[in-house]
């Protein structure tokens, strides 16, 4: 097919090859990792594409919008000498976009401050800056227990079915820093959603009018797949220029890094890597780093990028590729409970699986409340002996227990429904959350407090 390729300026006519949504072509100039092409049809219609693989004089260029329609001779390319940019400007607040970050809702092409490539790069660990303040989520099993820290990676593990769009929605409407006056969005970023669940998320904004602060990327279920594994980088491109170029505070929400790295499993399968473990190529740790690696706080800049990924795990597996390596690279994770949600528990996030690393380090006197670190604690190691009270009332009856496990059956029935359980639209301040805390503790007596301070004991236990 070499011969076959004629050379106009930057224009090649006829592949090499085509196999799924890659194309082949050899015979050309040297052209670079994830530079920009564009591939042009018998008809004349333009697909953008990126190469994926390139050697001396050949190349494997992925088309964003699918090879349908494409013949070998035919065909024609043009190397673009770039990788895909993105128009960032204020303008994007509000906005819409596809995963190549075109607006998508019918509003003119947002005036571009910088033209920013895509692919980006890490944070420099020497420049980084330690996460230490809290951002409240109005949840009260995030806020109370698994605190987001400013400048964390937190993602939520959930499972088919289970209401984390919901959950998401509530984040997007109530994430706030407090005791600031500071600017504060949310770049969103939806891969391989239904089109119902794309109107749901864009309708909730609208409707609780945060759609202002918020910088919309979705990638329909029905869009190229190869468009999935873009639409991350193009968002958090966005949420780099919101962050260090105009100095604001954003939470960048990523929903569903499964589909994500299924498209990447299908690439790979299509380029026949050695696979590695459930079919998954073995560069997916490193590939998942180059994307939550770019959340963080840079020394010298006010503002900072702060990410919760939503992944769904097959099969309520979280021992699944994704949300294994996921928990390697992250700073903990925020677990939805099936059980939680067959008993109408809103949000199911379980008790015990879920951690924030960083929680530490954002809580406590001047950031929420002295006494933050030592309710949770105490939630926690009392919510663990409620589970091995319930598998102890499982086999030998609930009758048979002691007056103290009815007791701390009878904590972890508040725990549910009084802490863990909120209507979606229910946003909850720190203090009202550990408040909250401290009346389902009251419950229990106060010898069984071992993790409170005496001190904390006689100011709010019992209290209203």
């Amino acid at each position: 097919m070499a011969d076959r390729n004629i050379r106009e300026g930057r224009e090649y006519i006829g592949i090499a090859s085509i196999s799924g949504p890659l194309v082949a072509i050899k015979g050309i100039h040297n052209v670079g990792y994830n530079e920009l092409a564009e591939v042009v049809d018998s008809n004349g219609h333009i697909r953008l594409g990126m190469i994926l693989e390139s050697s001396e004089k050949a190349a494997v260029i992925q088309v964003f919008e699918g090879t349908s329609g494409l013949s070998v001779p035919e065909t024609r390319v043009r190397f673009k000498g770039e990788p895909l940019h993105f128009g960032a400007g204020a303008e994007i607040l509000g906005r819409v976009f596809n995963g190549l970050g075109q607006p998508i809702d019918d509003g003119p092409v947002p005036l571009a401050e910088k033209r920013m490539d895509v692919n980006g790069l890490p944070i420099n660990p020497t420049a980084r800056e330690y996460p230490k303040e809290f951002i409240q989520t109005g949840i009260s099993a995030i806020d109370g227990m698994n605190t987001l820290v400013r400048g964390q990676k937190l993602p939520v593990f959930s499972g088919t079915g289970l209401p984390h769009n919901r959950l998401v929605a509530q984040i997007t409407r109530q994430a706030k820093l407090i005791g600031e006056d500071t600017q504060f969005a949310v770049v969103f970023a939806a891969m391989g959603i239904k089109h119902d669940v794309a109107r749901y998320f864009i309708r909730n904004f609208e409707e609780s009018g945060v759609l202002e602060k918020v910088v919309l990327f979705l990638n329909l279920a029905d869009d190229p797949s190869v468009e999935r594994l873009v639409t991350p980088r193009t968002a958090l491109t966005a949420a780099e220029f919101l962050a260090f170029d105009m100095n604001m505070h954003v939470l960048v929400i990523l929903t569903d890094m499964t589909n994500y790295c299924e498209s990447l499993r299908e690439i790979s399968t299509i380029r026949e890597e050695i696979p590695s473990r459930k079919g998954y190529p073995g560069y997916l740790y490193s590939d998942l780093s180059m994307i939550y690696e770019r959340a963080g706080m840079v020394k010298g800049i006010e503002g900072s990028i702060t990410q919760m990924p939503i992944l769904t795990m097959p099969n309520d597996d979280i021992s699944h590729p994704v949300p294994d390596l996921s928990g390697y690279i992250t700073e903990g994770q925020i677990v939805l409970e099936r059980e939680l949600d067959q008993r109408n528990i809103y949000p199911p996030i379980a008790g015990l699986p879920s951690l924030s690393r960083l929680m530490k380090d954002g809580i406590g006197e001047g950031m929420t409340r002295e006494d933050h670190a030592h309710v949770a604690s105490q939630l926690f190691a009392a919510y663990s002996h409620v589970k091995d009270v319930r598998a102890l009332a499982a086999v030998i009856g609930e009758e048979e227990l002691t007056p103290l496990d009815k007791i701390y059956l009878e904590f972890g029935e508040r725990f549910e429904r009084e802490f863990l359980s909120q209507d979606e639209y229910e946003d909850r301040s720190i203090t009202e959350t550990l408040d909250i805390g401290w009346q389902v503790m009251s419950t229990l007596p106060k010898e069984e407090l071992y993790r409170i301070s005496e001190e904390e004991i006689a100011k709010y236990y019992g209290k209203e």
